[in-house]
């Protein structure tokens, strides 16, 4: 969470590839009418450093393979003529009979920063039951992945940048985490000044609406996770009409200031942190943490502040400081699927072991083992700042530290001081919150999850409201982690199934358990 302003989706892991590729597009001369290119789909690659490494995407079960394609799309959406980027697509085509197929659904899920070409494959199973009547695409968002990336520091650069104290307690202290800040802001602007003033939502939104045409589609039948849920609002505010049958999951309040999102997040992760330790003392065997979740809290506390006097071994040549075990807690609240590795992390951690917190860590900030990051945190950061306006100087964060500390105490710090990161950014924010306001548009099924750290839950119903009358229907789901469908929540995943595949929707505020 280098930049918890706004919520963003689990980091992925990462490898190389020539920058060659990393920039296809960027630059390009003008090619006319884009909405009548031809996309050349052909099997996949493997992923690249950006999009956070590793092999090609396996054949889905049944032997159907992911098809890669490069959209082009203006630079600049206020000179559509003038210069292109690629945006990078992924596709598995439908497998159900032709008469049934309804279009494409674009998948979104998240960060922002996400690369979709690498997130969708891995989990492309899990909507084996949409593909009956939909091709499955995603993509990197223009500054993600393959989409004209932007690119900051080094990799030994960002190993520093992800050690250093994000939570100062002096004067000198604050000093430093700026000017550490800026330093990365800095290299930034130098190596990404092109494509810094184009990240915003609403390119990304438009990108998504020429998409649409490309691809054939009449409307943009949409699916949309976290960040996600924000571009998909700000898609429908931009072209109501334009709206097929669309889901948002894990939904971003969209009234909220960055101020007013990482305090939400602040009580979202100590929520999260509170129900992980019921649940561990609560459980027939001891719970290896502590007698009470009072005791298991109150035990994490003291690891923190014993780390931030003096780390311990993490990933050599690495320690495991303050900023780096605070971020591999909240990377193990994202699903309850993780929790078992945390009580793990947390058990090493007090014998003076940091590796698996370290390596949640990681997983968070787009590291892999081979030291590589994938450009999530930049691009976070990039389309954050550039969505944003309020800029907030270290004083107005120290005065709000009692807010964040009452929200919650072990995450409060770390969540407050994440909004000094666009203090010096080299794009002006565009607004205080984006604009999701869509009268006219089809009915857009919003899912919030009652136990969710990252977007809480109360974000689904500012969507609804903010969505106007008559747009939104809401459905409710009673679990833990981050989003409701990929929990294999049964009732969860039948509603969504429903809509999007009969456009029935759930009776409104429907509530699965």
């Amino acid at each position: 969470m280098p930049n918890p302003s706004r919520p963003r989706a689990a980091a992925l892991t990462t490898s190389a590839v020539l920058m060659a590729a990393l920039l296809a597009g960027c630059g390009g001369s003008g090619h006319g009418d884009l909405t009548k290119q031809k996309l050349q789909w052909k099997d996949c690659p493997a992923p690249s450093e950006a999009e956070g490494g590793g092999p090609s995407p396996s054949p889905l079960p049944g032997g159907a393979k992911w098809q890669c394609a490069t959209m082009l799309a203006p630079l600049d959406w206020a000179k559509p003529k003038g210069d292109t980027i690629g945006i990078a697509l992924i596709r598995a085509k439908a497998d159900g009979p032709a008469k049934d197929r309804i279009g494409s659904l674009v998948f979104n899920f998240g960060g922002p920063g996400g690369s979709g070409v690498t997130t969708l494959p891995a989990f492309g199973e899990d909507y084996a039951a949409l593909r009956t009547r939909y091709d499955l695409v995603s993509f990197d968002p223009r500054g993600v992945g393959r989409s004209a990336p932007v690119l900051c520091e080094s990799d030994s650069q960002l190993d520093t940048f992800f050690q250093q104290d994000a939570t100062p307690e002096n004067t000198a202290e604050q000093k430093q985490l700026i000017a550490r800040t800026e330093k990365f802001n800095d290299a930034c602007e130098q190596r990404s000044k092109k494509i810094l003033p184009h990240v915003r939502t609403t390119d990304a939104a438009r990108d998504m609406d020429l998409m649409r045409q490309v691809l054939g589609d009449a409307k943009l039948h949409y699916f949309g996770i976290s960040y996600g849920t924000e571009l998909g609002g700000v898609y429908a505010h931009l072209f109501p009409k334009h709206v097929g049958r669309a889901v948002f999951d894990a939904v971003v309040d969209p009234t909220q200031t960055p101020e007013q999102g990482a305090l939400s997040q602040a009580r979202g992760f100590q929520l999260a942190l509170d129900n992980f330790a019921e649940d561990c003392t609560s459980k027939v065997e001891d719970c290896p943490l502590g007698d009470t979740a009072d005791d298991v809290k109150n035990r994490i506390a003291k690891l923190l502040k014993d780390l931030e006097k003096k780390p311990i071994p993490g990933i050599y040549p690495r320690q495991l400081t303050q900023t780096a075990a605070t971020n591999g807690i909240a990377q193990s609240l994202y699903s309850k699927d993780f929790w078992e590795y945390l009580t793990e992390g947390l058990e090493q951690a007090y014998d003076g072991d940091g590796r698996v917190l370290m390596l949640l860590s990681d997983s968070m900030n787009g590291r892999s083992e081979n030291g590589e990051y994938s450009n999530i945190t930049p691009a976070n950061i990039a389309i954050n700042c550039s969505d944003e306006k309020p800029r907030y100087t270290p004083a107005y964060i120290q005065s709000k530290l009692p807010d964040f500390r009452g929200a919650s105490p072990v995450f409060g710090d770390y969540l407050a001081w994440g909004m000094a990161g666009c203090t010096d950014w080299a794009v002006p924010g565009a607004a205080d919150h984006p604009d999701v306001h869509a009268p006219g548009s089809a009915p857009i099924l919003v899912v919030g999850n009652t136990g969710d750290p990252a977007t809480p839950y109360e974000g689904a119903r500012a969507m609804v409201d903010a969505l106007g009358k008559g747009v939104a229907v809401e459905l409710t789901y009673k679990g833990q982690g981050h989003g409701a469908y990929d929990s294999k929540n049964k009732c969860v995943q039948k509603a969504v199934n429903d809509y999007l595949l009969t456009g029935r929707t759930p009776k409104p505020n429907t509530v699965c358990t």
